[in-house]
Parts: structure tokens; C-alpha cells; sequence
């Protein structure tokens, strides 16, 4: 049987690059099913926990099954998948393309579960939306916070500068 589930994701940064961190909400109307997610990271930029926020959703689905509605403030990720420019990402091997190691990762996921991606106006009174940027401001003040490898490697390898 597949359902209809409802992913609505935010990202955040204090600074950019700073401190950051990604909010999730899980819905699956039908059932009345909500689950929350957040994780906040010690360096980082917006756009990746933007981007993460919805790998990490759509690497929590269990079934391909579904129809799967993403719902993001983030044009740079909704416009990426509406837009098509991922696809000449894919076939130029992601030269040039900010946070290649999440688009990467991203790909077999939009392969399997095939989402609909939705651009939602941020900080409008969106009440999921809203529910995200609090997790993902909330995440980034946690006492421990996860290492964003990729991108402590790519500054310190002198890419962003020292």
C-alpha cells in the first residue's frame, strides 16, 4: 500500500560558514504520523544543511513504495531537482558544483524513492517550516556537535581560504 509522506526540512548556520544545523518533520497524513529530526554540526554553510536535511529524510524512508512530497525553503536544493541542472551536474562528474559530496549522496536516493520537490516561502508562518528552523537554530547550539568532514577537509586543504 503506499502513502502519501510529507518531508519538511530546514537548514540553518550562525555564520556562514559557522555553526549549523538541519531540521526534519516526518509526516504520514493517513496515519497521523509525525516524527522529528535535528542534528547541528561544529562548521558548515546553510546550503549543506539545507541539503542534508533532506538526504538524512529521505535515508530514513524505509519503502520505495511511496509518494514522497519534499518541502524545503531552500531554492538552491528545489531548484537543483525542478529545475534539472542536476542532471548536467551528473554527467559533468559534479566539477565545479558546491557540496559535491552531498549531491553525490543525494542522487540514488531521488533515483529510488522518485520525491516531489515543493519551494516554501521561509520565516512566512509556514507551521512545518517554522517547526524546522526551530529544530535546526535549536541544533546548532547543542554542547556536542558532529564534524561536517567534507567540508573541515575542503577549508583546511586552503579551498576556503585560512
Amino acid at each position: 500500500m503506499s502513502l502519501k509522506i510529507e518531508i519538511f526540512t530546514d537548514g540553518a548556520c550562525s555564520g556562514n560558514p559557522g555553526k549549523g544545523g538541519y531540521g526534519i518533520v516526518m509526516k504520514v497524513p493517513e496515519k497521523s504520523y509525525e516524527k522529528q529530526y535535528s542534528q547541528g554540526f561544529r562548521l558548515t554553510t546553510n546550503n549543506r544543511m539545507e541539503l542534508l536535511a533532506v538526504i538524512v529524510a529521505l535515508e530514513k524512508l524505509k519503502s520505495p513504495e511511496n509518494d514522497i512530497h519534499i518541502y524545503t525553503d531552500s531554492k538552491y536544493v528545489s531548484d537543483a531537482i525542478n529545475q534539472k541542472w542536476i542532471f548536467g551536474w551528473i554527467k559533468k562528474g559534479f566539477k565545479n558544483v558546491k557540496n559535491p559530496d552531498l549531491w553525490r549522496r543525494m542522487v540514488p536516493l531521488l533515483k529510488t524513492h522518485q520525491p516531489t520537490f515543493h519551494w516554501v516561502k521561509g520565516h512566512a508562518g509556514h507551521p512545518e517550516n517554522e517547526i524546522c528552523d526551530q529544530l535546526a537554530v535549536k541544533a546548532t547550539q547543542n554542547e556536542i556537535l558532529e564534524i561536517d568532514d567534507y567540508f573541515e577537509e575542503q577549508k583546511d586543504g586552503g579551498l576556503f581560504g585560512k
